[in-house]
């Protein structure tokens, strides 16, 4: 526990840099992280939403948790997602992490089935105890079809190997109560995964943001963390409104639930960054799309450097 601890400020849920189906853009890789640590990140989150985990084998998961445990070499903080439908997955993920020295595991309830409260707490039970590393719960009700209620989180974490949550349900009135529920755990760590309320979530006491966001601009992400733990509202403001731009423009383009992840994507290739190939069912945007982020990056990196 010792190593994850008093995390806090802005770990990347780090993009899955991919060649082909089942291969990675390692070049691409390792620009990406070099890119994120220069950014002055406090982490790097791999095989999360964002890294597109659900679409990877195995195989690739195991290399990439790997290759950036080796690269970031102690720099900064690794956490590896653990989340799968298979028990037995997620414990041979851990010892990976585990193995290749990863600081903390990352794991949302197992989804397809619907998994009710008692069973929750059940199947966290059985899962830390096969647990090496310490562990943060993963709040992802859009993907896994539940929530993981506050009384539950409370019940879950009476184990010492659980280090906090990872919130992406944008619920703010949830985010509150689940403070409430934890009042009496005070080295429970809470970050925020929608980066458009980050800022918000600090100055109600999170430890931080796992936004995608920082992939791209991952300064900006610090900085904006930064303005809200100093409580500087004129700072926070400015910062706020370049966060709420690149998810206007960037984010918001096409007409399904990929678009956040086409368009980072498409941005970062853009920017030089890594391939933009995308797991299945996705594909990379085509030319009009890629036409409206270049033009967006213009726009979204003139108001960076005023």
């Amino acid at each position: 526990m010792d190593t994850i601890a008093n995390i806090e400020g802005i770990i990347t849920p780090i993009v899955t840099p991919l060649k082909g189906t089942d291969e990675l853009d390692v070049t691409g890789l390792e620009k990406l992280v070099e890119h994120v640590i220069a950014g002055g990140v406090s982490g790097i989150f791999v095989l999360g939403t964002t890294g597109e985990f659900s679409g990877l084998s195995y195989r690739l998961r195991k290399e990439l948790v790997e290759r950036i445990c080796r690269q970031v070499d102690g720099r900064i903080r690794v956490l590896v997602g653990i989340t799968d439908t298979a028990f037995i997955e997620s414990v041979n993920m851990a010892e990976k992490a585990y193995s290749s020295g990863a600081d903390a595991l990352v794991a949302a309830p197992p989804y397809y089935y619907p998994t009710g409260q008692p069973e929750l707490i059940e199947y966290y039970d059985r899962l830390l105890k096969q647990l090496s590393l310490p562990l943060f719960l993963y709040n992802m009700p859009l993907h896994t079809k539940t929530i993981l209620e506050p009384n539950t989180v409370s019940a879950i974490a009476v184990n010492e190997k659980v280090a906090g949550l990872k919130d992406s349900s944008a619920n703010m009135v949830y985010f509150r109560s689940l403070q409430y529920a934890m009042k009496d755990h005070p080295g429970f760590r809470l970050f925020i995964g929608p980066e458009e309320i980050m800022a918000d979530a600090v100055l109600l006491g999170a430890n931080g943001g796992v936004n995608g966001g920082s992939n791209l601009f991952p300064g900006l992400y610090v900085e904006l963390y930064r303005a809200a733990k100093l409580r500087d509202f004129e700072r926070l403001e400015l910062l706020q409104k370049k966060v709420l731009q690149i998810s206007a423009m960037i984010y918001s383009v096409g007409r399904y639930g990929s678009s956040y992840l086409k368009g980072l994507k498409c941005a970062l290739s853009l920017m030089g960054i890594c391939d933009d190939y995308m797991t299945e069912p996705f594909h990379r945007f085509k030319k009009e799309e890629r036409e409206k982020i270049s033009e967006a990056l213009k726009t979204i990196n003139e108001g960076l450097a005023r």
